[in-house]
């Protein structure tokens, strides 16, 4: 794919996401509403999205930051609270990893999330992904996390049959060319609403898909597959 489609696909996209994008608490759509997304909002809700939907987490987000509206202040609230605001969001260790994450930043970083991949990789909780999200939304890197949503939509736009786990290194490859360095931060969000609203693992709306003259699935007609 040549430059000039990727640039075409990266227009279209944020084009389509600047009217599209879901309304979600923790979200700065940053041509539309302008400034920067606050760093402890998208670390909060990329762990409280793990293994979860938005519907469900939603509420608990609401009320967290009710609880604790910095992350100094997490920092020092009590575990057992922290846990009894968690329940029902299952997976307990992510609310044991928020409060030691917390910590770690006020106590390592002096209360402010590191804005490079490698640093945020240092904190308890946060993995490839959860790192890539943040410094991409929060912080504006052009990074290349990959979540199931976004590796359908690239698997499908490039007609990727590679089964696991070499595909998602071949995803992260094409993602590298494709993330733009100006909003890098919506572009990744756009390709999660995306995924999630659009390119679905059954019954995909190609016809309301910003990418659908160029996705290779769509015109081999084996996009469910």
């Amino acid at each position: 794919m040549s430059a000039d489609q990727q640039q075409l696909l990266q227009t279209s996209l944020l084009a389509w996401y600047d009217v599209n994008a879901r309304d979600l608490p923790w979200r700065q759509v940053r041509r539309v509403q302008g400034g920067p997304a606050d760093p402890y909002k998208v670390w909060l809700s990329e762990i409280m999205l793990q293994q979860t939907t938005v519907a469900t987490v939603i509420p608990y987000y609401t009320r967290f930051l009710e609880a604790w509206p910095r992350v100094v202040d997490l920092a020092a609230a009590d575990q057992d609270r922290v846990l009894h605001q968690w329940q029902g969001l299952g997976y307990y260790a992510r609310a044991r990893n928020l409060l030691k994450c917390a910590r770690a930043v006020v106590a390592d970083y002096g209360g402010e999330f590191p804005d490079a991949e490698d640093e945020l990789l240092k904190l308890p909780g946060i993995g490839a992904y959860t790192a890539g999200a943040i410094a991409a939304i929060a912080f504006q890197r052009p990074s290349t996390p990959v979540d199931g949503n976004i590796r359908r939509v690239i698997a499908r736009l490039y007609r990727l049959a590679e089964p696991p786990p070499g595909l998602g290194a071949t995803v992260t490859t094409h993602m590298s060319t494709l993330v733009p360095d100006d909003r890098p931060g919506d572009f990744i969000q756009a390709l999660m609403d995306l995924g999630s609203g659009i390119c679905t693992p059954k019954s995909p709306n190609c016809h309301a898909c910003p990418w659908a003259a160029d996705c290779m699935a769509q015109a081999a007609g084996d996009a469910e597959t």
